[in-house]
């Protein structure tokens, strides 16, 4: 039973109301030019991101006035019905493709991402899980083994699609979670190889993998070819310098820099607003890691904290890769950034985890 609520985090939901706000401020600039060219108006994915942010906000309201102990129940329900979601975009005339990705369906006008939604499924399975486990999680039989079952059907999934960056961050907010839950450390360092061994294999079956890796290392080897992605965004960032072109006035939006409002909209942030302006958006993500973590130490049950660990490693991992892929720091993956990249599967689920995460700071221990 929880006790007494209290008021929400309003310094967590500020937060995420300034990522938010930030999001749309830098997509209604890094969007103009590729709606024009495809739809004849301006504003066509800023008016798209605005109706998924109403019904995120919805979902957002309705998550945090539910008492987070009720997803426990529904927990095992929610994975399989997203993990049959999943199978769905490769079902024919029902699935489609997207610059050589299987990754969402339609229902009208909007497609879903299915792999969006496993994000959060399998973190409320998992805190579930381990919570019910407590000392069995210690054991390999008991612990380790049913976690990497669980784990490498999800994983044979996504990798299908192919989403590499997908499954890194799945995987990374799954590991988090265990290692909190008083997992051993040698078990914890087999699932680090297994997971680095299974990275090294879906590399070497896929060669652009490779090529995308071997640009990382050397982005100047092919800069017209397989470097061309990561140039262009270095590029972007460079020539915003310290205060940026000014917000309207970026060079790479014009068809130079590959997804300007996906994978790549940090780095038309960084030419337009400069490092000020990175610095600012990274600012308010370790804000966010921070006070989830706040969260996830005063929350009054193992069920409660387990899943605000979830969802901070989760939205805090991908936010690190997407920025650390346009600055250099790692491999292109192709993942968005939470809260600001156009998508409307992430950004309905990215607040709903957040409506989840306030409502346990509802019941935090004081």
């Amino acid at each position: 039973m929880l006790g007494r609520t209290r008021r929400a985090d309003y310094v967590l939901i500020g937060i995420v109301v300034a990522l938010v706000g930030y999001g749309l401020l830098v997509l209604s600039s890094a969007s103009v030019v590729l709606a024009e060219g495809r739809f004849g108006s301006p504003y066509f994915f800023l008016r798209r991101q605005l109706v998924s942010l109403g019904i995120g906000l919805v979902i957002f309201f309705m998550a945090q006035r539910i008492p987070y102990t009720v997803w426990k129940r529904f927990a095992p329900f929610f994975l399989i019905l997203s993990v049959l979601l999943l199978v769905l975009v490769f079902v024919p005339n029902f699935g489609f493709t997207h610059l050589g990705a299987r990754r969402w369906f339609r229902i009208g006008t909007f497609s879903i991402q299915p792999a969006e939604i496993v994000k959060l499924t399998f973190i409320l399975y998992l805190a579930a899980w381990l919570e019910a486990k407590r000392e069995e999680i210690r054991e390999v039989w008991q612990g380790v083994v049913p976690f990497v079952l669980v784990l490498g059907v999800i994983a044979t999934l996504i990798l299908l699609e192919p989403d590499l960056g997908t499954l890194m961050v799945v995987a990374g907010a799954g590991v988090f979670m265990y290692a909190t839950s008083g997992a051993r450390l040698r078990h914890l360092g087999v699932l680090a190889l297994l997971g680095l061994l299974a990275f090294l294999l879906a590399v070497r079956l896929a060669p652009y993998r490779t090529e995308r890796l071997l640009a990382f290392f050397n982005p100047g080897a092919d800069p017209q070819g397989i470097g061309y992605h990561i140039n262009q965004s270095l590029i972007a960032i460079g020539s915003g310098g310290v205060w940026g072109r000014g917000l309207g006035h970026s060079i790479q939006k014009f068809n130079y820099l590959p997804e300007p409002i996906g994978d790549s909209i940090a780095a038309i942030l960084g030419e337009e607003l400069g490092f000020v302006g990175l610095a600012v958006l990274i600012a308010l993500f370790l804000a966010f890691i921070l006070r989830g973590l706040v969260v996830a130490r005063r929350a009054p049950d193992r069920f409660g904290r387990f899943v605000a660990v979830g969802i901070v490693s989760w939205l805090g991992l991908q936010a690190f890769v997407n920025i650390g892929a346009v600055s250099g720091l790692v491999p292109f993956t192709g993942i968005p950034l939470p809260f600001v990249s156009y998508g409307g599967s992430a950004l309905v689920v990215a607040l709903a985890a957040v409506g989840i995460l306030v409502n346990i700071s509802k019941h935090a221990h004081l």
